[in-house]
Formats: C-alpha cells, sequence, structure tokens
C-alpha cells in the first residue's frame, strides 16, 4: 500500500462540512471500486451520494484533489486500526507478525476501499505522466518497517540483513497479496496472511531465536 498523508491547507471544517466531505469521500469509494478509474466522474459520486456536483465542487477542487483525500482517509483508517495492535506487541517478531495480520484483517472487512485504490493506483498520473502513487510514495512505510527491524535486530531477535532490503521486500509481498485478492475475491485472505507472516519470520529470525 502506498501512503502519502500532507496538510490540505484548508481552515478548520464545520462539523457539517466534515461530515458532507466524508460522505463524498465514501461516496467517491464506492463508485471507484463498481466502476472503475475511467468510469468515475464527479457527476456519478454526486449522484451516489445524493447531491448535486457543484456541491462536490464546493469541497474539493475536482477529481484530482478529491482521489488524493481518497487515498488519505483510507490509510489513515489503516494505521488508526493497525497501529494499537501493533503497540500493544512486547518483541518485534511478534509486532510484525500483527502487523500483517491486522492489515489484511482490516481490508477484508473494507474491500470496496482496496479496489478504490487499486483503481487510482493504477491509473492516477501527474501532469508530466508519472504515477501520482509510484513506489516513492511508499517511503514513509518503508522508514517505519526499517526502523522496526533494525530494533529488532538490537534486541537479538532478527538475524543480520539490510533493513531497508527487507522493509521494502515485505510491503512488496503484502502489497501483491491484496492485488491477488482483489483479482480472486475467494482467495482465503487470511490464511495467505498468515503464511506471509510465518515466510518473514522465518526468514529474519535470528538462529537459535525462539520460534513458533
Amino acid at each position: 500500500m502506498r501512503p502519502e498523508f500532507r496538510s490540505t491547507g484548508q481552515k478548520d471544517l464545520s462539523f457539517i462540512e466534515e461530515a458532507r466531505r466524508t460522505q463524498i469521500i465514501e461516496s467517491g469509494i464506492e463508485v471507484f471500486a463498481e466502476l472503475g478509474y475511467a468510469n468515475t466522474s464527479l457527476a456519478r459520486i454526486a449522484e451516489r451520494a445524493g447531491i448535486s456536483k457543484g456541491v462536490i465542487s464546493y469541497h474539493f477542487a475536482g477529481k484530482t484533489e478529491l482521489m488524493e483525500r481518497i487515498v488519505e482517509q483510507v490509510y489513515r483508517e489503516i494505521i488508526e486500526f493497525v497501529m494499537p495492535r501493533v503497540e500493544k506487541e512486547a518483541t518485534a517478531t511478534d509486532a510484525l507478525r500483527v502487523r500483517i495480520l491486522a492489515v489484511a484483517e482490516y481490508m477484508r472487512d473494507h474491500r470496496a476501499q482496496l479496489l478504490a485504490l487499486g483503481e487510482i493506483f493504477n491509473n492516477f498520473r501527474d501532469p508530466d505522466g508519472r504515477p501520482r502513487y509510484g513506489i516513492a510514495s511508499n517511503e514513509l512505510i518503508y522508514e517505519w518497517q526499517e526502523g522496526a527491524l533494525r530494533r529488532g535486530q538490537q534486541t537479538g531477535e532478527f538475524r543480520s540483513f539490510d533493513p531497508r532490503v527487507m522493509a521494502v521486500s515485505i510491503q512488496g509481498a503484502i502489497d501483491t497479496m491484496f492485488a491477488y485478492w482483489a483479482a480472486y475475491p475467494d482467495h482465503d485472505l487470511d490464511a495467505h496472511a498468515r503464511e506471509l507472516a510465518d515466510l518473514f519470520e522465518h526468514a529474519i529470525r535470528a538462529e537459535g531465536a525462539a520460534g513458533r
């Protein structure tokens, strides 16, 4: 997955304005998930939300800003779901395992969010034609995972390896897991996540360290 958060520069919104923006974002997620990128327009999102297109234009500068806000909201929800579970774990090994399992648990119950992100990531381009959410947009995730892996090495839980390479590998495997589930919805996502957690636990565990 590819988070990239930044301040919108907007003044604080009223409760009603925030509720309306949330409604528009949620309708956008549904339309992207159901109709795909090419068939999603502000008019169709407005129709899904039961409002006029002008209401969307009042809250968002256009489709580009709306897509950015969709990505931000979904990633914020993922972080709020996953991090409290990860932070409860006493060891780096268990924290890594819980991270993989928890993000899969969130996506299992939020398939529309996953499909909408896929449509945006695969199709949204900058003015110069480059993907808006390319590999560089994963940098915050790589940095966080790299730090967690280094801590596991410092405590002796993990063997010696390049933490950046492993962080990129872990995230790549998670992204591919979700892409596969998006293509094959009958695939057992939870079982896939458990296998992935086992795979990386065995791959990074220090020799002689306690394992499952």
